[in-house]
């Protein structure tokens, strides 16, 4: 009879451990008493009756991924059973109470289970926990990865910029697609459709249950043409021009020399800017990619102390409308070459407010810049050699009224130089597109700014990895 209770009690647990695994979470309780106490000491959790038990279990195992379970020993008595196991998991969310690791931990968990039994059902359940952080062990030991995933990366670039170059988020942007649906529009080849759509996936940049596809909220914001939130046309150039001009990279580290157009003697923008439609997009691609900096400067510069802004190289004039558009006190303008007028103009029509921000036509080089109580240079100083940068902010302090302010932003390079990894490549982008531009740090700005006669600076982060220099003459 002893033996009997003892099987029965052993195939009690392990139909409960089986519930477990494929997620049956009601018919896994249904093997406890109705007054279960559930308890893992270690994270000192004490549970009573099945609602408390099952409201643990669905929590925890939804913070559980990719759960792995390696069965060591069991064996039961006639008044209980024991398991001992390791379990393998990433642990995914919050829902593991007192977990002593992070979530994106690796955890290595070795459980010993105690159930105690009543009636062939478990009446108490002790978890004996022993947590090892995988993650953390692995990174004691030197590995290749983070190596081999940096450099190929260009694998996972150039995936997303075929995507952006075939219209994908913006057909996605309409309603989800089933694979062969999305991938007939297109006009993709059978062969790789498939792998072209789950990469995406695995990329974070589309969604897919089962067979349909759909942007994530990024991709659906900010790479679908259609909407003023589209950034993608940056990543367009890069598709078209940099990313083939950066296989030059190697050449260029030992020339100091371009590898973009100017190797065959042909000058982008000089080709750019004579052509108004294609200015046009290029100038909203430029929009597009800094409306999240506009919006920081017109929310964190002290703004209310003034009353007129020109933007130095304003391009479609992004920048000023975000500026306008918080502060109704405020008057301004954009400076650029006279093509930009009608795209700047027609801009700022597109939101009132052409009776507060005009536009300003001169070359910043050849001409003087218009004076305001605030000159603003986003992305424009990297373009330009050491001489030409000094050039500029002296300009900009003769300009100024005392008192007066030059905000200079840019993806600045940390002043250590181990940071800011966007800047530092941003320079060797410099490299490649220009014969003299480089970035900078906050600390070399300042000191430009100082010695060009403004007597107070400061640098503020503004979001991501831009930050702007203020120079108070």
């Amino acid at each position: 009879m002893s033996q009997d209770v003892v099987a029965e009690n052993l195939a009690v647990v392990d139909a409960h451990f089986r519930s477990e695994a494929s997620n049956e979470i009601d018919r896994a309780l249904d093997l406890y008493t109705d007054d279960i106490v559930w308890e893992a000491p270690a994270r000192q959790l004490v549970l009573h009756g099945k609602h408390a038990a099952g409201e643990n279990y669905r929590k925890m195992f939804g913070s559980m991924a990719n759960v792995k379970i390696t069965p060591l020993r069991r064996f039961g008595m006639a008044d209980c059973v024991v398991d001992d196991s390791i379990a393998t998991f990433t642990l995914s969310g919050d829902g593991v109470a007192n977990a002593p690791l992070r979530r994106g931990a690796n955890v290595e968990l070795r459980v010993l289970h105690i159930f105690e039994m009543r009636d062939r059902r478990i009446a108490r359940e002790t978890v004996s926990e022993t947590w090892c952080d995988l993650s953390a062990a692995a990174a004691t030991q030197p590995s290749p990865e983070r190596i081999m995933q940096l450099g190929l990366g260009f694998w996972g670039a150039k995936t997303l910029l075929s995507a952006v170059e075939l219209g994908l988020f913006t057909e996605l942007a309409k309603g989800p697609l089933s694979g062969p649906v999305l991938a007939s529009r297109l006009g993709l080849h059978a062969r790789s459709s498939r792998d072209f759509l789950d990469a995406l996936v695995a990329l974070g940049t589309l969604e897919r249950q089962g067979d349909v596809y759909r942007n994530t909220p990024e991709t659906n914001l900010f790479l679908d043409r259609n909407k003023p939130s589209y950034t993608g046309g940056v990543l367009e150039m890069a598709n078209a021009r940099l990313y083939g001009f950066w296989g030059g990279l190697t050449e260029a580290l030992r020339t100091g020399r371009p590898q973009n157009e100017a190797k065959q003697g042909e000058n982008f923008f000089q080709v750019l800017y004579s052509d108004p439609h294609r200015l046009a997009e290029f100038l909203q691609a430029m929009t597009g990619l800094s409306l999240a900096t506009a919006n920081a400067i017109a929310q964190k510069f002290p703004w209310q102390r003034y009353r007129t802004f020109v933007d130095i190289g304003c391009a479609q004039g992004g920048t000023p409308v975000q500026i306008a558009l918080a502060h109704s006190h405020l008057s301004g303008g954009g400076y650029d070459l006279p093509i930009v007028a009608p795209i700047f103009e027609r801009y700022v029509e597109s939101f009132g407010l052409s009776d507060r921000v005009r536009f300003h036509s001169g070359d910043f080089f050849t001409d003087p810049l218009p004076t305001a109580d605030v000159l603003l240079m986003g992305h424009i100083l990297h373009d330009w050699n050491l001489e030409e940068k000094q050039r500029l902010i002296a300009k900009a302090h003769a300009a100024l009224p005392p008192g007066g302010a030059l905000v200079i932003f840019e993806g600045l390079i940390d002043d250590d130089r181990r940071q800011n990894a966007f800047g530092l490549l941003m320079s060797l982008n410099m490299l490649i597109e220009t014969p003299g531009g480089f970035d900078y740090t906050g600390a070399d700005c300042s000191a430009w700014m100082r010695a060009a006669g403004f007597r107070d600076t400061w640098v503020e982060h503004l979001i991501g990895p831009d930050s702007m220099v203020v120079g108070i003459k």
